[in-house]
């Protein structure tokens, strides 16, 4: 569907995959995934893992070959090298939260709006001032070594670079992954905000019942493939959901 043909009242379509195949060699770890997001909308992806999750995010984001459709805004995203897709409004947050470590934190905030500057956009301080709104801790530290942070710090930086390239769809995978409780909780309230930005977010998550609270749809991979989805209300309600993601109970 092309943003362009969207119905009245229906946010349009950011993010369209369809039929996804990814494999290592001979062995195909993903059989046929799809999903769709539209904007301002939190989906979430949650299943065991090995199911494919970070591998689906890589192969959206263009870092592996794959089989089938990935559109973006209605753009088809086949042969699209990474960059490219990063100038297109994609960003991905790897699990790994990789920074530049002996640089600064206001120097790996300027890193993420590269992308921005190089197609003639100035308003790289303008995007870092919304950021530091967002994140106060990362105006406090703005000198400091990114190398010094915090587990908890370094997830927020991570999450502020990726804005720095205002993206339009951005795709988190296991952002709460290592953290203190206090920190997850902060680090989903900003991820609901997004929402009200129009950002439209694909969380890969570990943590089923926060990601499931945090978003408005769901799907659950399992060996690869889409096994279940719905609104993450009914989800969370889903017999099958509780017993295997979330303990038996609420």
């Amino acid at each position: 569907m092309s943003v362009s043909m969207k119905a009245e009242g229906v946010p349009p379509v950011l993010l369209d995959v369809r039929d996804l195949h990814v494999s290592y060699g001979k062995v195909e770890a993903l059989h046929g995934a799809s999903l769709r997001l539209c904007q301002g909308q939190i989906v979430t992806v949650i299943g065991p893992n090995g199911a494919g999750k970070t591998t689906m995010l890589a192969a959206i984001m263009g870092q592996l070959g794959s089989k089938g459709e990935v559109e973006l805004l209605g753009r088809n995203l086949r042969g699209v090298k990474v960059e490219r897709r990063v100038d297109a409004g994609l960003s991905l947050v790897p699990e790994k939260r990789e920074l530049f470590a002996t640089m600064t934190v206001e120097d790996n905030l300027l890193m993420g709006a590269f992308a921005r500057y190089r197609q003639g956009h100035r308003d790289h301080m303008e995007t870092m001032e919304a950021v530091f709104q967002r994140f106060p801790r990362m105006r406090d530290r703005r000198g400091q070594l990114a190398g010094t942070l915090s587990g908890g710090e370094r997830a927020m930086l991570v999450l502020g670079r990726a804005l720095m390239a205002q993206p339009k769809v951005l795709l988190l995978d296991e952002p709460s992954l290592g953290l203190a409780p206090l920190i997850v909780k902060e680090i989903f309230r900003i991820i609901s905000d997004l929402r009200a930005s129009g950002v439209a977010v694909l969380l890969v998550e570990q943590n089923a019942r926060a990601a499931l609270r945090v978003s408005d749809y769901g799907y659950v991979l399992e060996t690869g493939s889409v096994v279940l989805e719905g609104a993450s209300t009914d989800l969370e309600h889903d017999s099958r959901v509780l017993a295997t993601y979330l303990g038996g109970a609420h």
